[in-house]
C-alpha cells in the first residue's frame, strides 16, 4: 500500500488501541476496587473514562468501512460485491459476538444464568452496525452510478441522516416506545432490556450505540473525499475543531431550559450527550494523527498502535482474566495500588498477545512450511 495510505490508517489504529487502554483502566477499577476504593472520587473517574471505548470503537468501525468501500469503488467493484463483503464482515463479528457470549456462559456455571447467552454486548452492535453500514451504503449507490465522488457524497448524506434520526429517537424508544410486544431478546437489541423489562445502561443496543458508526462512516467517507485526501493535515484539523464545535453544541442544547422529551437522560440518551461524545471522539482521532505524524507514535515501538490491530482479540481474551474466573487479582477486595499494578499487567500482556499475534498475521502458510520442513529433515 502506498505510504500516505499506510500513514492514513496508522491513526485509526492508535484511536483503537487508545480505545483498548480505557476500556482496560474501566474494567480493571469496576471489577477489583473494593472497600472505599469503591465510593471515592477515583473510580467515578475512571467510569467517566469508560464512556469513551464503546463510542470509539463502534464510530472507528464506521471509519474503517467507509475507508474500504471507497477503496473497492476506486477499483471498479460493483455495488452489491461491495455490500456483500461488508454484510459479511459483520456477519463475521457477530456470529463472534455470539461465541463470545457462549465461551463467558461456560465458564461462568454453574452460576451463570442461561440468559447472559442472549445478552447484548459491544461485539454484538458492532457487528450489527457493519451490516446495516454496508446496506446504507448499497441504497446510496442505488441508480448505478459508478461516480466514486457521487456515491461519497450520497453515503455522507445518509449516514448523517440516520446517525441523526437514531440518536432523536432513542429517548422515546427507552421510555415511551418500549416495544414490548416484541420478544425479551429481540427487544434488547433495540433497548437493551434485557430480562429486566427496562432498558439497562451496561448494555449496547443500536438505539443509540449504532449511531456512532453511521457519525464513524460520515467521517471516513469525507476524509476520503479529493480536498481532504490533497489537504489532509488541514482537514484533519478542521476534524479537530468540528468535534470541539459539537462538544460545545451538545453543551449548550443542553443547559436550554426547554427539553424535548419528557424523560431526560442526559448520561444515556440525550441527543445532547451523543453530539458531545461524537465530538470528544473526533478530538481523539485528531491527536492519534497528531501524534503519528509530528509525535512519537510511528517511531519504533507504538503499544497503541499494535493494540489497534488486534482490538477484536484483547478484548476476548482480557474479559477473563479482569472480570472472569481467571481473575488475576480479587474481584473487589484491593485498593487503588494493586489494582493499577494489575491494571499494568494486563496492558503488557495484552500488548504482547497483540505484537505476536500481529507479527504472525499473514504468516501461516511460511510457518507451516518451516514445521514441514522440520519434520522431513
Amino acid at each position: 500500500m502506498p505510504e500516505k495510505t499506510t500513514a492514513r490508517l496508522a491513526y485509526v489504529d492508535w484511536a483503537r488501541g487508545f480505545a483498548c487502554v480505557a476500556m482496560f483502566q474501566t474494567h480493571c477499577y469496576d471489577s477489583w476496587l473494593g472497600g472505599a476504593a469503591r465510593d471515592g472520587q477515583f473510580i467515578k473517574l475512571s467510569q467517566l473514562g469508560g464512556t469513551l471505548p464503546a463510542p470509539l470503537f463502534l464510530f472507528l468501525a464506521g471509519v474503517s468501512s467507509a475507508l474500504v468501500t471507497d477503496k473497492l469503488r476506486q477499483k471498479g467493484m460493483g455495488a452489491n460485491e461491495i455490500a456483500r463483503t461488508t454484510i459479511l464482515r459483520g456477519g463475521q463479528v457477530f456470529l463472534l459476538a455470539l461465541l463470545f457470549r457462549l465461551q463467558e456462559f461456560l465458564l461462568g456455571l454453574p452460576r451463570a444464568p442461561w440468559t447472559d447467552l442472549l445478552r447484548v454486548d459491544i461485539l454484538n452492535v458492532i457487528g450489527l452496525s457493519l451490516m446495516i453500514l454496508g446496506l446504507a451504503c448499497r441504497i446510496a449507490a442505488v441508480g448505478g452510478s459508478h461516480d466514486v465522488r457521487r456515491l461519497r457524497r450520497n453515503s455522507i448524506g445518509i449516514a448523517v441522516a440516520v446517525a441523526a434520526g437514531i440518536a432523536v429517537v432513542t429517548p422515546q424508544v427507552w421510555t415511551t416506545w418500549q416495544p414490548h410486544w416484541r420478544a425479551w431478546w429481540l427487544e434488547s437489541y433495540i433497548n437493551g432490556v434485557h430480562t429486566f423489562g427496562t432498558p439497562q445502561p451496561w448494555l449496547f443496543p443500536l438505539f443509540p450505540w449504532s449511531a456512532f458508526a453511521f457519525a464513524g462512516l460520515a467521517a471516513g467517507f469525507l476524509l476520503q473525499s479529493d480536498g481532504a485526501r490533497r489537504k489532509e493535515t488541514a482537514a484533519m484539523v478542521l476534524a479537530g475543531a468540528g468535534g470541539i464545535g459539537l462538544i460545545a453544541l451538545g453543551i449548550w442544547l443542553d443547559a436550554r431550559p426547554v427539553q424535548l422529551y419528557a424523560i431526560h437522560d442526559f448520561w444515556h440518551t440525550s441527543p445532547n450527550f451523543f453530539l458531545v461524545r461524537t465530538g470528544v471522539v473526533m478530538v481523539i482521532l485528531f491527536a492519534g494523527y497528531a501524534w503519528c505524524r509530528w509525535g512519537a507514535g510511528q517511531r519504533g515501538f507504538s503499544p497503541l498502535i499494535e493494540l489497534g490491530k488486534s482490538s477484536l482479540l484483547v478484548y476476548w481474551i482480557h474479559i477473563e482474566f479482569v472480570y472472569g474466573g481467571l481473575s488475576i487479582l480479587q474481584k473487589r477486595g484491593v485498593g487503588i495500588g494493586a489494582a493499577t499494578v494489575g491494571l499494568l499487567t494486563i496492558f503488557t500482556a495484552m500488548t504482547m498477545v497483540a505484537v505476536f499475534r500481529n507479527r504472525l498475521q499473514g504468516r501461516a502458510p511460511e510457518i507451516l512450511a518451516f514445521f514441514r520442513r522440520a519434520v522431513h529433515s
